[in-house]
């Protein structure tokens, strides 16, 4: 009986080629067969690296995936190592991959994944937004009133989200990010990672949304502050909503976004900060 051969899920350069390992090296040069997201993308990698692959070369992308997992797992379990490579990152995360390795598991066939760089956590760590919670959204919908639910379904998600976004697509998604979350929630675009022209935009969604709108080239990476909750007493909430209009934000904003994160009645709010206000 023939023994089953290995699925290896190999996380490309998101940039810089000079950012891959010497397994990776290793990995393309001595794979059987090596599925890959663009074939000519894989050619010029293997030619920066100086790899020759010697292995066989074909497509697998999003429409030819399903077709492609079986004849891949068929190589598989006729002993053959497949490596899986997309234009960047990990396979899976948002690219091919998943189909495949779900395949994989269920067969009874050993599957190792090559680490590498991700755009998810290389944008999460540079964002200067909180790390130590966080949660990856892959793309927001593409039709507005999709987007726009999900949007809303994220609100209160207090870990730290990370999004993709297409850049035609860019204003649109911080906007409606703006309306969902509020428009002064922290957030970082992140352009072009790893590459000559790498670019890092901090600030809250609004104005991040009306830098957008000028016009965006490159690959993006979206992250976004969680739902911070207000905790405690109307004196503490009138005490956020001093930190907030000192800082710049409109008293009448200041006080609906408070009331709603704190859960009070926003005339309630509205109310003690003006017997404070009177008070002074």
């Amino acid at each position: 009986m023939t023994e089953h051969g290995r699925l290896v899920l190999a996380g490309a350069p998101i940039g810089q080629a000079g950012d891959a390992s010497p397994r990776l090296r290793e990995v393309l040069a001595g794979a059987d067969v090596v599925a890959a997201e663009d074939t000519r993308r894989l050619r010029r990698l293997a030619a920066d690296l100086e790899v020759e692959i010697s292995g066989r070369v074909v497509s697998y992308y999003d429409q030819n995936e399903a077709a492609r997992a079986v004849e891949l797992l068929d190589a598989l379990k006729n002993g053959r190592t497949v490596v899986i490579i997309t234009d960047a990152g990990m396979p899976g995360v948002s690219d091919p991959g998943y189909r495949l390795t779900s395949l994989a598991v269920e067969a009874g066939i050993p599957v190792t994944a090559l680490p590498g760089p991700s755009a998810v956590t290389t944008a999460l760590a540079i964002s200067g937004l909180p790390s130590d919670r966080f949660c990856f959204e892959g793309f927001p919908p593409r039709k507005s009133g999709e987007r726009a639910r999900r949007l809303a379904e994220l609100a209160a998600e207090q870990r730290t989200m990370v999004f993709f976004e297409a850049p035609h697509r860019l204003a649109d998604a911080l906007e409606a990010m703006a309306e969902a979350f509020g428009p002064d929630r922290r957030a970082a675009v992140c352009r072009e990672l790893t590459k000559t022209y790498e670019e890092v935009r901090r600030g809250g969604l609004a104005e991040l949304a009306a830098w957008a709108a000028e016009g965006v080239k490159g690959e993006i990476t979206v992250v976004v502050a969680g739902h911070v909750k207000v905790q405690g007493s109307i004196e503490e909430a009138v005490a956020e909503v001093d930190r907030r209009v000192a800082a710049g934000e409109q008293s009448k904003h200041a006080v609906a976004e408070v009331a709603k994160e704190a859960g009070l009645p926003k005339r309630e709010l509205y109310d003690a900060v003006h017997r404070r206000l009177r008070a002074t």
